[in-house]
């Protein structure tokens, strides 16, 4: 999975359009390999990105859990720690 798509389910906020946009543009630019699509890929492209997005928004809503919504800054601290870790000079 691309690092930087970021899990977006059971957080307090819940996720916003333009973060569901944005793990949307991270995958259509992962699997094309494409950052910045030439002009005649550009349609293409921005479809895929809308309807990898419109999905995404879909599975968001229809999940249910039973579990407490995780906080959004201690996910990061936690996220920060174990990045910390695991690049850290082990030498």
């Amino acid at each position: 999975m691309c690092r930087s798509i970021k899990p977006l389910y059971n957080f307090a906020p819940p996720a916003t359009d333009d973060e569901i946009r944005a793990a949307a543009l991270q995958y259509v630019r992962k699997i094309s390999g494409f950052s910045k699509p030439s002009q005649a890929n550009a349609a293409a492209f921005e479809a895929a990105v809308e309807a990898i997005s419109a999905a995404s928004r879909d599975l968001l809503a229809a999940l249910e859990t039973s579990a407490a919504p995780k906080n959004r800054e201690v996910e990061a601290a936690r996220q920060r720690a174990r990045s910390a870790r695991r690049f850290s000079d082990s030498a």
